[in-house]
């Protein structure tokens, strides 16, 4: 009978590039600066490395299609590579990929890592569809864009809760005003300036009611992670490590459009997957037993409606629990974007996933610098990849080992 993942892999090693407009570099030295910080921090070699998996979403304008760049750049030793992805979920599935080869038994030590550079591409924001999605969108949604179908879901919530614009608007300013707060402290964020609630307010809207500051950029990083098992982290000498409680993923069947039970308001896959995960963690009330977390601020009204379909704020709640400031850093109640989040970092696709999981990493390690919060004991990153009325959603879990 299945069991779950919880506490069967140990994270022994992370890394993570400076995310922002890396000019200066292409995607292999991305990868080589993420996997040196992580290998150093493992203390391994890279021949203890046994098989890796390789998260890159835009395959047309970064790496290829295939996992040689990463084999090829790392100098891995002839072992299994595995490419993978699945939209904005790309970097959370290389790492769920690497830490089922180690519970399940097949190798001792796994590598994960995303990497995506998108900065020099030629494209403002990201590449257009049509070369990853053939004809499909432009024949079937020809002005279908991020902002503006996010912009929706905004509409959405506000008529369902009756909540006004100004007061969804001021919310949304709150979000976005606590991770830029938190981003002047990563000196690894792409976006290192303060903005406060008023100047978030006051700037150009992209797409009512998003404005310039409700969407998160574009950059170039990488970041990756080194698993293996509880029992060979302890021989290894390792103490107090982090150790995986879940590992989810749910993909849209398409059911959201195909009837009238949805209204545009939240996200089914967020909703069903987080309780499938807190069920794996054997977490019972995620408000209070979650420490922290790094959800998918793709826009501000994204974190929004998450909060939400973590269960973590009841329905309609969101608002009021976000002016509280219950998702502040000292807020005293979850902290949210601790690092500044996809806001302040931008979104290279493939990398996003791991760096969430990096900084739960560090927070449980208590290296987390002058953002470190108090006794973290539980860490809960999610990715939202495709658009609102199909998409696909990844939560993980993390915390200190308890075996």
């Amino acid at each position: 009978m299945a069991t779950g993942i919880k506490d069967k892999v140990a994270i022994i090693g992370m890394g993570c590039t400076r995310f922002g407009e890396r000019w200066e570099v292409g995607a292999e030295e991305l990868m080589v600066e993420a996997f040196e910080e992580c290998l150093e921090d493992s203390g391994l070699e890279v021949n203890d490395i046994q098989a890796a998996w390789f998260g890159s979403c835009m395959d047309e304008v970064n790496v290829g299609k295939t996992a040689m760049p990463m084999a090829t750049t790392l100098r891995l030793p002839m072992i299994p590579v595995t490419r993978v992805e699945n939209y904005c979920a790309t970097g959370t599935e290389a790492f769920r990929g690497a830490c089922y080869a180690v519970a399940s038994g097949a190798y001792d030590i796994c590598l994960a890592l995303g990497v995506e550079k998108l900065k020099d591409t030629g494209y403002g924001g990201l590449p257009g569809a049509g070369s990853n999605a053939g004809s499909l969108l432009w024949q079937w949604w020809p002005n279908l864009t991020a902002p503006g179908s996010f912009a929706q879901l905004a509409s959405a919530y506000g008529a369902k809760y009756r909540i006004k614009d100004k007061d969804i608007k001021r919310a949304m300013a709150h979000i976005s005003a606590k991770s830029h707060a938190n981003g002047v402290l990563n000196p690894k964020a792409h976006l290192r300036k303060a903005v406060t609630e008023e100047q978030i307010m006051a700037a150009p809207i992209i797409a009512s009611p998003l404005g310039l500051f409700d969407c998160c950029g574009v950059s170039d990083g990488s970041a990756c992670a080194i698993v293996t098992t509880p029992e060979i982290a302890k021989k290894m000498g390792k103490k107090d490590f982090v150790s995986l409680k879940a590992a989810q993923l749910a993909v849209s069947s398409g059911q959201e459009i195909a009837y009238n039970d949805w209204d545009g308001d939240h996200f089914m896959t967020t909703s069903k997957c987080s309780l499938k995960a807190y069920k794996e963690a054997g977490i019972s009330d995620p408000r209070k037993e979650i420490s922290m977390m790094e959800v998918h601020d793709c826009f501000s009204i994204t974190e929004l409606s998450t909060y939400e379909d973590l269960h973590i704020s009841e329905r309609g709640k969101a608002v009021k629990d976000i002016m509280d400031g219950f998702y502040d850093r000292d807020g005293g109640g979850v902290p949210c974007q601790v690092d500044g989040g996809l806001k302040c970092f931008g979104h290279p696709i493939g990398a996003s996933g791991i760096r969430m999981l990096y900084e739960m990493y560090l927070q449980l390690h208590g290296r987390a610098g002058e953002r470190q919060i108090e006794n973290p004991r539980l860490g809960l990153t999610h990715n939202l990849g495709g658009f609102p009325f199909q998409n696909i959603c990844s939560i993980a879990v993390v915390g200190k080992y308890e075996g």
